[in-house]
């Protein structure tokens, strides 16, 4: 955890005032028993009103001064932590996106939700708690002593008996607490999990009516996290009474020895009162530190797993000396334009690559060239590797074996920004964010006119039924784009590529919710649109593919033939198999 209070020190300042508050609130609050002790010894005992008023004001000042700075702690506090549970969390977004495929596979989305949120809130809270009590503790607690010793040093051996078994119990339930916070923490991420997956997944689970089994699914994770947070607590739960049994006794002995020791007259009745407090401040300071060994454990846990995602290298990383296309300048990204745009021909060198834990490579010795101009095709069986071949032209993961070029350029030596910049890429999945339909379109060009709107969305087959929609551009998408169809998601994904207008696009199977109709729109529209452009189209349906320029046929992760239709038809028996599987004999012909 002390790891993470590195982002302490644009408020090491406040953090100082606050210490000099608390040290001022402690050493007002030792006084006042010490003045209680002088009201009693020399105004009440002696009968002497005035000094009763004269020592009781000085008293209610020394008060107001403690309540004052405290509350001016409390303030300070809470703005402490909460700007650093704030930069923690911005810190911790931005590693997050700077994460690969690779990354997010490792740790899980869940988890990640979990410790951008409740794990950060876990650490701001102690924050609050270790402020306050980091001086207060201890200064309450050694001052306290000295102020008891002052007042009776016999007396004082009381807390000889007393403290060391407070400070063993404190020590043996924080011991068999501290494992199970970790293992919260876990459990909460699992409930996330599940959560998550039974809130996205609604319409698979009420189609197939399985929401008893979601329903145990959801019960069984929150068993298991209710069931450890019981254990913990009722571990937890003996730490109070213990303190406040051992508190008693220690309360009964100085009153019984202290008792004895005013009637034999080596001590007076105010003093033992004063000593009385200062045995209450002793303690409650012990019952402090109790307290943070039941936050801290937690928030221990949580600070582990933030600094698991702070501490996590990127996979993805640009070396030093990040080169641009030979001869082509900077690229235009999303936000500016600089200088002429790269070719963007794509070249694969024997490109192999393995997930992490597989036994097998996801595709192996891969290599082609696509043009800018071209159409490349990538079709195969499912399995064979296609989306994990374009994958790597953006970096989303990088070749084991091999190297991925644009324009002779290894992509591994390309800024990141530079060379997602001129790519324009459409995913399998279509993923539209809450806003409008402009918004969302414009999330590839955020400079995009109203012009360059509305033709990425005519291009893209789109503009029907947008301008059918309540508002048409100005159109409010809910979240994930859930009042739209699969296929006009997939249309405003495509429009979001066009706009950017890129050296590069990638369509990963992005047409396959649409009908033939609007398909074979759509591949006409993009003829015109990406002339000077290279794209590379992933497809399962063999008429998407057949008038590209060139296509690659994946076999198990293996190159099975490249060439146009007509050649493959006579080449590649996989092709074949794929073309006799989806057309009829008159078709084919």
């Amino acid at each position: 955890m002390l790891k993470l209070f590195r982002y302490l020190k644009p408020y090491r300042w406040m953090v100082a005032t606050v210490l000099i508050l608390i040290l001022l609130q402690s050493l007002c609050e030792l006084y006042l028993p010490t003045l209680m002790a002088d009201i009693v010894n020399d105004g009440v005992v002696k009968g002497d009103t005035p000094y009763i008023w004269k020592i009781g004001g000085f008293m209610i000042a020394v008060t107001a001064l403690g309540t004052l700075v405290s509350i001016a702690a409390s303030y300070l506090s809470s703005r402490i932590a909460s700007g650093f549970g704030r930069d923690v969390r911005s810190k911790t977004f931005r590693q997050v996106e700077n994460f690969s495929l690779l990354e997010f596979d490792k740790i899980g989305t869940a988890s990640l939700i979990t410790r951008t949120t409740n794990d950060i809130t876990q650490v701001q809270s102690v924050l609050i708690m270790i402020l306050r009590m980091m001086v207060a503790a201890p200064m309450m607690c050694i001052g306290g002593l000295i102020m008891a010793i002052s007042k009776d040093a016999h007396l004082s051996l009381v807390f000889v008996g007393a403290i060391p078994v407070l400070a063993l119990t404190i020590v043996v339930i924080a011991a068999k607490g501290i494992p199970y916070f970790k293992v919260m923490q876990k459990k909460v991420d699992q409930l996330n999990l599940v959560l998550r997956e039974g809130l996205t997944g609604i319409r698979v689970i009420r189609s197939f009516n399985r929401f008893s089994h979601e329903t145990k699914r959801f019960e069984h994770a929150n068993g298991d996290l209710t069931q450890t947070a019981i254990k913990v607590n009722q571990i937890m739960a003996f730490m109070m009474p213990m303190m406040m049994l051992i508190l008693n006794f220690s309360s009964l002995a100085i009153i019984w020895f202290g008792g004895l020791r005013v009637s034999s007259g080596h001590m007076q009745v105010g003093d033992l009162m004063a000593f009385l407090q200062y045995a209450m401040q002793i303690m409650f300071s012990l019952l402090m530190v109790s307290m943070l060994f039941v936050m801290v454990p937690r928030a221990s846990a949580s600070a582990v797993r933030i600094n698991e995602v702070l501490n996590l290298k990127p996979t993805i990383n640009e070396k030093k000396g990040s080169r641009t296309p030979a001869g082509n300048g900077m690229q235009k990204d999303a936000d500016t334009a600089s200088g002429p745009a790269p070719r963007g021909r794509v070249d694969f060198d024997q490109v192999s690559f393995r997930y992490p834990g597989a036994e097998n490579a996801a595709i192996e010795g891969i290599s082609f060239s696509s043009m800018p101009g071209e159409v490349t095709a990538i079709i195969g069986g499912t399995g064979s590797g296609k989306s994990t071949l374009i994958s790597l032209i953006p970096r989303f993961y990088d070749a084991e074996a091999g190297a991925v070029r644009i324009d002779g350029v290894d992509v591994r030596e390309l800024p990141v920004e530079t060379l997602r910049g001129m790519i324009g890429l459409v995913p399998q999945k279509a993923q539209l964010f809450t806003g409008t339909i402009s918004d969302n379109i414009r999330y590839g060009k955020v400079d995009a006119t109203e012009t360059e709107i509305r033709h990425a969305a005519d291009t893209a087959q789109a503009k029907d039924f947008i301008e059918e929609m309540a508002g048409g551009y100005d159109a409010v998408i809910s979240q994930g784009g859930a009042n739209l169809s699969g296929g006009q998601k997939q249309r405003l994904s495509i429009a979001r590529a066009l706009v950017r207008k890129p050296s590069i696009y990638l369509f990963d199977d992005s047409f396959s919710a649409l009908d033939f109709k609007t398909d074979a729109r759509l591949r006409a529209a993009l003829k015109d649109e990406t002339t000077e452009a290279t794209v590379i189209i992933v497809a399962q349906r063999v008429s998407t593919v057949m008038d590209a320029d060139r296509i690659i046929v994946l076999d198990e992760g293996k190159v099975a033939g490249i060439g146009n239709h007509k050649e493959l038809m006579k080449s590649s028996e996989v092709y074949r198999e794929i073309v006799s599987s989806q057309l009829s004999e008159e078709e084919i012909a």
